[in-house]
């Protein structure tokens, strides 16, 4: 029997601050900043990235209609997990009453770890080994401040529930590409990342998701023509749009699933928020290709087909686009306030 996806979910914060707001503070030129990215999610400070992905699980629950003590895996992928010795992962199972018959770990691998989960929870189901399978990505991005890094670093979760019966997305095949590419690190105990400078583009994203999507379009002996949907993991609103151009693959392809510019870069979540979003809009028959990046550094690439089942379970009081319309702007002040960047004040 075919693996696939069964129910699926996301979840964005409502406050957000606009990209110029940030280059205000900095002396950067507003209108430049805000040709890349026009404002960005901002998690309020009782959201983090296991109550987010408490928020994104209950959806995809809520499409795939099952019994949550069915599933028998969970995996949440994050670099902002809110312990650093405790897993996220449990805590979620419990919210959402999958525990306590089940398997559960958290993932990390930059931004891709969501997409890890995905792959994991298919050898489990596709094995007999589980009915259902739960990964998420979920994160409370990190910059420093004045860093690239602060107009971009968002806070978002994306669900998937992977099983084989009542399949909305059929997952045909995937094929992942790794290295050990110095492109952005964080250290125990520091508080903000630090990234390779000229790593981030070549050789690191550009690199491992070319290369994973010519593995996988080698593997499945199909071409960009092929797919009417194509999904890359988005640090910005360039770099998914030149791997396309790359590929020979029309930016119209791109577009729906391509968010970065109004939510930020989610990290472990920006892949599956966006698939999140074409499948709103897709139709059954419509071929999918989605490329995860994750810095250090590695990408895994997915071919999917969409079933007849979508259109019927797909809940419209779970579409995305309200969440992305349903906004509430603050300013630089509030924002470190809630990002916690003020050091010596009591959390």
């Amino acid at each position: 029997m075919k693996v696939g996806i069964v129910g699926y979910g996301a979840y964005i914060p409502q406050k957000r601050i606009k990209s110029a707001n940030i280059a205000k503070i900095w002396g950067t030129d507003p209108e430049s900043v805000s040709k890349l990215l026009t404002e960005k999610s901002v998690p309020s400070p009782d959201e983090d990235s296991a109550t987010m992905a408490v928020e994104a699980a209950k959806r995809a629950l809520s499409v795939a209609e099952i019994d949550p003590q069915l599933i028998g895996a969970a995996y949440v992928g994050s670099e902002s997990h809110p312990y650093v010795v405790k897993p996220t992962a449990s805590i979620v199972a419990e919210a959402i009453g999958a525990t306590p018959e089940l398997t559960a770990a958290d993932l990390e691998f930059a931004c891709k770890a969501g997409t890890a989960g995905i792959q994991m929870c298919m050898g489990l189901v596709g094995s007999n080994s589980i009915k259902y399978g739960l990964a998420i990505g979920s994160d409370t991005a990190q910059g420093r401040p004045g860093d690239a890094l602060e107009y971009t670093a968002a806070a978002g979760a994306g669900a998937y529930i992977i099983g084989k019966k009542d399949i909305i997305v059929e997952i045909n095949d995937t094929y992942s590409f790794t290295t050990d590419t110095p492109d952005f690190w964080r250290r125990e105990g520091e508080d903000f990342p630090r990234h390779g400078g000229r790593f981030t583009g070549e050789p690191a994203y550009f690199k491992h998701t070319l290369s994973a999507t010519r593995g996988l379009l080698e593997k499945t002996g199909k071409t960009v023509e092929d797919f009417d949907h194509v999904i890359f993991h988005q640090p910005n609103a360039k770099f998914p749009l030149s791997a396309g151009k790359m590929l020979g693959i029309p930016k119209e392809k791109i577009l729906p699933g391509l968010l970065v510019s109004n939510i930020g870069n989610t990290y472990s979540a920006a892949t599956l928020i966006a698939l999140s979003r074409v499948l709103d809009i897709a139709k059954s028959g419509d071929n999918i290709l989605l490329t995860s990046f994750g810095s250090g550094a590695g990408s895994d690439s997915f071919s999917m087909t969409v079933t007849d089942l979508l259109e019927k379970k797909r809940k419209k009081e779970n579409a995305l686009d309200k969440l992305i319309d349903n906004k509430k702007y603050i300013d630089y002040a509030e924002y470190i306030k809630y990002r916690r960047k003020i050091k010596g004040v009591d959390e």
